[in-house]
This record gives structure tokens, sequence and C-alpha cells, in this order.
């Protein structure tokens, strides 16, 4: 693989958009359901095994946590740094109707408003494809994204599957990418795709 992911960091979590860092580094914003695996995601990502804290309590994570993710290009032999940005998970977490209106109103100027932001993986569990949340969220991003931002869904979990159920999937969702943290399946595409449309710039699929 000519670009691969050779370092990572914890840079801070944020509870509101004004605690993010200062922008300038190309961003990759990660976000999907409650308990749709995405911090084991990022740890297979970032070949790190505790990179993203797994809460046990789907929904309970309130907070934007950044991460400094540094790919090494083999073929130019140099390195480049871009920031992982992970989204709280949405539709599990019990709060006060007020406390989850703010953070709506927070996370909605964020993805709105960021100019850093390259590329959306939006997770989405291949056992429940069709959940009305997912598709809800694919609309309202294709309702803002912008012309140099790129969006990729990314189904979850796809070692659950049978091949016809996998193959149905990427019939109804032909741009999509199925991983498997416990097969390792995708999960190097995955990584060449984030670099290519982040640091080359690349078209989206």
């Amino acid at each position: 693989m000519p670009a691969r992911i050779v370092d990572a960091s914890f840079i801070t979590s944020a509870s509101r958009v004004e605690e993010a860092p200062a922008e300038g580094v190309g961003e990759v914003v990660f976000l999907g359901r409650s308990n749709v695996g995405k911090s084991s995601l990022l740890n297979s990502l970032t070949h790190r095994k505790n990179l993203a804290k797994r809460s046990a309590t789907p929904g309970k994570t309130r907070l934007i946590n950044y991460f400094e993710v540094v790919y090494k290009d083999d073929e130019a032999d140099q390195k480049y740094t871009v920031h992982f940005v992970d989204l709280p998970g949405f539709g599990y977490a019990k709060v006060s109707k007020s406390m989850k209106n703010e953070w709506q109103k927070s996370l909605n100027f964020f993805i709105k408003n960021r100019r850093t932001i390259r590329l959306f993986v939006h997770l989405r569990d291949a056992r429940h494809p069709d959940e009305p949340i997912d598709d809800d969220v694919k609309n309202y991003i294709s309702g803002f994204i912008q012309p140099d931002q790129c969006y990729l869904e990314v189904f979850t979990k796809s070692d659950k599957l049978k091949q016809k159920e996998m193959a149905k999937i990427l019939r109804e969702h032909p741009d999509a990418l199925l991983v498997s943290n416990l097969k390792k399946r995708g999960i190097e595409r995955l990584e060449s795709l984030i670099f290519d449309i982040v640091i080359r710039g690349a078209a989206c699929r």
C-alpha cells in the first residue's frame, strides 16, 4: 500500500464547538448510531488497540473527540497529518430532551460550518442496513455538503452477514464500503480512500 497510517494520538475532547482545535488540518468526521462499532473501527484503522475508548453504555459519549493521525506515503517518502473527528453516537442516548436539543444544535453548527472537513464517514450497521435514522442522516448531509467535501457510507460488522446479504447491500449502495473489524475486511481499503480524498484531493466515489 503506497500510503498507510504510521502514528495516531488523542488531541482533545470538546463539549462545545468553541473548544475544537483551530482549523487548518484536513478532517475526517466519523458519525453513526450508537453501538455501530465506531470506536472499534477507529482503533483498527489507526492500528491502536485503545486509541478510541469503547463505552459499555450506548449513547454515553457526548463529546467530540479529536485524533491526530499521521500517514506515510512510502512512494514519496513523506508524512502527512490528518485529523479524525469522532462525533457522539446518535439514537440511544438516555438524556433529557433539552440536553439532546443542545447537542443537536451544537453538532449541527459544527458539521455545517467546519470548513476543514474533507470527508464524512457515515457508519451503518450491516445487520440493519435500512434503518430510517441512517437514511435521515444521509439525506441531512446531502442537503448541505460542499463541492470540496465527500460522503462515504461504511457498513460495519459485515462478518455477521452471508455473501448474498453483502451483495444486496452493495447493489442498493454501490458506492459503499463493507468492513469488519474482526476479519479486518475493508480496513486497508478505507485507510487508502481517506488518504486519497483528504491528502491527494481525489474525487469522491
